[in-house]
């Protein structure tokens, strides 16, 4: 077992247990890979998610539910970037003294790529995508300053990056099979499939936000 995957300063994630995903992490180790340049990588992916999102809403698109697979894909791609860094610097037995920056600093653009350019997409809402995006930057930033006062990490839902992530790739295949859910007010409450999306998000990160703060306040008094 990885030793550092049951560490309370990373993200739980069981899918670094799978040996294929760590034999892809040993060739990505043998090869030279650096795990900055993985991270860095994750934003790239996030980008241009976010782009192939945004592509949807144009009318000169032409086959916008290939466009909402391709983002879909991109941000799992991201997802496994995510995961792969952590993964291959444990392989490679290196510990960079920038490592928390680009680990960390890539994330916040890419959940702001990500959802801001859902926001512009087909059904979605530029207003729920930008509300969405700072309100993800909140729940990571509430979990660094619990690290930085004391409390330790805090990786509780119900909306963290996984679970913010997975509700986009949902509503982007959604958008792809279902073409009719993919415009404004075609969903019963009046909006697209996306912006029910990004609303659901908004109110998960809030709860989330709400929950780490309990926690890490607790965590404090009883330190």
């Amino acid at each position: 077992m990885d030793p550092s995957a049951s560490s309370p300063d990373r993200r739980p994630i069981p899918q670094r247990e799978w040996s294929t995903m760590k034999r892809v992490a040993s060739r990505l180790a043998k090869a030279g890979v650096s795990p900055n340049a993985i991270s860095v990588s994750s934003s790239v992916f996030a980008v241009c998610a976010g782009i192939s999102f945004a592509g949807t809403s144009c009318p000169h698109t032409a086959h916008p539910s290939l466009w909402w697979v391709i983002g879909a894909a991109l941000i799992v791609m991201r997802l496994l970037a995510n995961m792969f860094d952590g993964m291959v610097a444990i392989e490679r037995d290196v510990a960079s003294p920038v490592g928390e920056l680009y680990n960390e600093v890539p994330d916040r653009f890419s959940d702001v790529a990500i959802l801001v350019g859902a926001g512009y997409g087909a059904g979605g809402s530029v207003t729920l995508g930008l509300w969405a995006a700072v309100l993800a930057v909140g729940v990571a930033y509430v979990r660094a300053m619990g690290v930085a006062a004391g409390a330790g990490q805090t990786f509780e839902g119900p909306m963290a990056k996984p679970h913010r992530m997975w509700v986009v790739i949902v509503a982007a295949i959604g958008s792809a099979v279902f073409p009719q859910c993919a415009s404004s007010g075609s969903v019963g409450c009046g909006m697209g499939l996306m912006a029910c999306a990004l609303l659901l998000i908004i109110i998960g990160c809030l709860v989330t936000i709400v929950r780490r703060l309990g926690r890490i306040s607790r965590e404090l008094r009883r330190s």
